[in-house]
């Protein structure tokens, strides 16, 4: 599922929402993460091996699509030479028409695309109803099924009333209490043209005062308007349209059997009809550096294959089984996963795959998701370890999402962790960098994390190519900065606890400090 950290949270005050983030301009955050502690010293790497060479590197995107003619892109974009473009014929006998780019899963033969999708759990729901509908669990034989279907169904239906009850609550903010915030501080501050530096040096009493100075800020700042609100309301709409909702079935669109994996259906549109998320976490790991477009991508040297496979929902475990399969078989040394969800059906089949990448040398790096949860206890598919598995995947990370303020908020309010689900954090709170139709924006959440690490790991494949990819994952889980000691507050809280806690290392990636592990090792072979 492709999840980005929005700008207004779903948790509501009486006089507001929690947790809005003031704006920063792009001045403030444009390439930060490639900066200084806490950024990743990027900028340092390069330096160091500024008289280097370095060799090509394929990374598979598996996500919603990039855009691939995008201007900060170009010369980054992977091409199977082997295919013809357009003819309709599998020139390279790989099984894929016109994979030229790499391959869309979610698409059919006639160029239809696959946009929208339910959540996981709301197509176990929808399988299991007709079987399960009115029953209790005295009248059943598979008990754990059953359970299985009385979990789904209370969580879709709390979800439901949960989010039509949001979709009011924010119309009833947006039109009645909004518009009553000028009067308010106009008549605490005593005067109706109060400036923004009047707001700041206000002190209100009670914290209800405090809400509405703060409210009073970001509408004079433009953080809350209108069109922001509205664009909350639309995405809580489409949640309720497709997300959480039983009598949608976008897969009609490809037209094959999801539960079987020979049944092999696609086109090749790597784009696809929305590929901001794609093409965001593209421009991380390789948008062109210092050409003064967006923000600078972490390696230079990289050739992006793009496997379209995340819809607006959750993906389907077949698609990214195949995914994995494809990007591994056509070249990838790297595989992006910016995506998870909580339900899993085919956990055996995405395990296979797993595992087919680690016995060919291929390093899966994935978001560790953008819940404030606790991995450790909570499902995040797919899984670090599953529940059938004796040991861990050997080539898999899963990285929690750092920000640039160190002094007790370096784990971002969003991500997840886990001290043996998370291995690393990365930088992920605002982001600038590429978005369709040659635009950028700044976005957040893990999924932005995982690519900064993808960057990281072809960088130094770049430039130490003897190096393996399972050398090169444990260089950067070795390298990362050591934040454990410190007290942090906790993802999704308020409480404080060591950095340690939140992952397997308590580290921050570090690339200076990894490349200097990586030429050590690599002039030993």
């Amino acid at each position: 599922m492709k999840k980005i950290v929005i700008k207004l949270t779903l948790s509501l005050m009486a006089f507001g929402f929690a947790n809005i983030m003031y704006a920063q301009s792009t001045e403030d955050i444009l390439n930060w993460y490639n900066g200084k502690t806490p950024g990743m010293n990027t900028d340092k790497a390069y330096k160091a091996l500024k008289k280097d060479s370095s060799s090509t590197v394929i990374v598979a995107v598996i996500d919603s699509g990039v855009d691939i003619e995008h201007e900060d892109l170009q010369g980054h974009i992977w091409t199977n030479t082997q295919e013809i473009p357009g003819n309709k014929i599998d020139d390279d006998k790989n099984g894929y028409v016109d994979d030229v780019h790499g391959w869309n899963f979610l698409g059919n033969a006639n160029g239809e695309n696959m946009e929208d999708a339910n959540l996981e759990l709301t197509r176990i729901y929808r399988t299991l109803k007709p079987k399960y509908d009115g029953k209790t669990a005295d009248e059943v034989s598979d008990k754990a099924e059953f359970a299985l279907y009385e979990k789904v169904k209370k969580e879709y239906e709390d979800n439901r009333q949960k989010y039509e009850g949001y979709v009011v609550q924010i119309q009833n903010f947006k039109d009645k209490i909004l518009p009553m915030i000028p009067g308010m501080v106009a008549k605490q501050l005593g005067k109706e043209d109060y400036t923004l530096k009047d707001l700041e040096k206000w002190k209100p009493e009670g914290a209800q005062m405090e809400q509405i100075k703060e409210l009073a800020i970001q509408l004079k700042n433009g953080d809350i308007t209108d069109e922001v609100m509205d664009e909350q309301v639309k995405q809580i709409q489409s949640m309720l349209d497709y997300h959480y909702n039983i009598d949608f079935d976008g897969r009609k669109v490809i037209g094959d059997n999801p539960d079987d994996f020979s049944d092999v259906r696609g086109n090749g549109d790597v784009e696809g009809p929305d590929a901001l998320h794609g093409t965001h976490v593209s421009g991380i790991i390789t948008a062109i550096r210092g050409n003064g477009l967006g923000g600078d991508g972490v390696a230079t040297n990289v050739k992006i294959m793009s496997v379209r496979t995340v819809p607006n929902g959750d993906e389907a475990d077949k698609d990214v089984a195949l995914a994995i399969r494809y990007a591994v078989d056509n070249g990838a040394q790297v595989i992006n996963m910016s995506f998870g969800k909580a339900y899993s059906i085919h956990q055996k089949e995405v395990y296979d795959a797993m595992e087919y990448a680690s016995a060919h040398d291929v390093l899966l790096v994935h978001a560790a998701g953008n819940d404030g949860e606790d991995i450790d206890i909570t499902n995040n598919f797919p899984a670090v370890k599953y529940s059938f598995q004796t040991v861990p995947n050997s080539h898999l990370l899963t990285i929690g999402a750092s920000t640039r303020y160190s002094k007790g908020k370096l784990a971002a309010s969003f991500s997840n962790y886990g001290d043996t689900s998370v291995d690393i954090f990365a930088p992920g709170l605002e982001i600038y960098n590429t978005v369709p139709n040659n635009k950028y924006q700044k976005l957040q959440g893990t999924s932005m994390a995982a690519p900064m690490v993808t960057g990281v790991a072809a960088f130094l494949k770049s430039y130490f190519p003897k190096l393996s990819m399972l050398e090169i994952k444990n260089i950067i889980l070795e390298s990362g900065k050591d934040w454990s000691k410190t007290m942090q507050v906790i993802p999704g809280g308020e409480e404080k606890v060591t950095f340690g806690t939140l992952s397997t290392t308590g580290k921050v990636v570090d690339v200076l400090a990894a490349v200097k592990l990586a030429k050590a090792l690599s002039a030993t072979k």
